[in-house]
């Protein structure tokens, strides 16, 4: 993977804390680095997803962020802590057919948004790698 980090500005940061804990707890991530009040860096072995203070300018533009999810459940849980913690719910958890295709069997995704606005994704993908291979022929 050639991506280091990526980092999203917040408007409300406390707020966008509580949402991040919950949710990225439920696909087994947790606070990696913690600058609080200024960044808090999220990930598995290091911190790969940052939350900062909203610093330049006026205004917002959506961003979507979709995180990877080992199974079902865990997209289930993602769904159910974003419930908990208020969170809009853009999608339910379901298969989306229309995103499979090629080595891609099945994306099981739920969608909502976060205390800023954003549209973020827990996805489960699985892929049968022998496509390539039938591709070679």
């Amino acid at each position: 993977m050639f991506l280091n980090h990526v980092e999203i500005q917040c408007s409300d940061f406390d707020a966008s804390a509580r949402f991040y804990d919950a949710v990225l707890a439920a696909l087994g991530a947790a606070r990696q680095e913690d600058k609080s009040p200024h960044a808090i860096g999220y990930g598995t072995d290091g911190p790969e997803f940052w939350i900062g203070v909203h610093r330049f300018g006026e205004g917002f533009r959506e961003s979507h962020l979709a995180f990877t999810a080992p199974s079902p459940e865990a997209v289930d849980a993602f769904l159910a802590a974003a419930k908990e913690v208020g969170a809009e719910v853009l999608h339910e958890a379901r298969d989306w057919p229309e995103y499979q295709g090629g080595p891609m069997k099945r994306h099981y995704a739920a969608f909502v948004r976060d205390p800023d606005g954003n549209n973020v994704e827990a996805a489960f993908q699985e892929f049968d790698f022998t496509w390539f291979e039938s591709q070679a022929e």
